[in-house]
């Protein structure tokens, strides 16, 4: 089995660390997007729960696009809110992106090493 490694040189952190990891793995028709923040160039985009869902969630999606995968392809979600009053409000914006094609999920809080109010990773099956 083959294996590529997607964004594997690392991106850009919060105040500008290397970030040691890919961003994607891709293996027998699975990819594994690394969780993803709202953040953009190396820093966290302010905002509500509403916005940075939906920013966190494109940039997986941003990711699963380059490695040629759609959103029908989404198997599993991972979320983890900071707050558990986000998750209503996380909800709407996961059912506006996934309402045709509804992945398996869970949804946990916790704390997050970045400052922010969001983090989703996703899985994708292509066979």
């Amino acid at each position: 089995m083959t294996i590529r490694r997607i964004g594997a040189e690392g991106g850009t952190g919060t105040g500008g660390q290397h970030l040691p990891f890919s961003r994607a793995v891709e293996a027998g028709g699975w990819l594994k997007v690394s969780g993803q923040t709202p953040m953009r160039d190396g820093e966290v985009v302010e905002g509500g729960i509403i916005e940075q869902s939906r920013l966190a969630i494109q940039n997986c999606i941003d990711i699963m696009t380059e490695a040629g995968y759609g959103l029908e392809t989404v198997t599993h979600v991972s979320v983890v809110l900071t707050d558990s009053r986000y998750f209503q409000s996380f909800n709407k914006v996961f059912a506006e992106v996934f309402g045709e094609h509804p992945p398996a999920r869970i949804c946990m809080v916790a704390d997050l090493v970045v400052d922010c109010k969001v983090e989703v990773d996703v899985t994708c099956y292509k066979g």
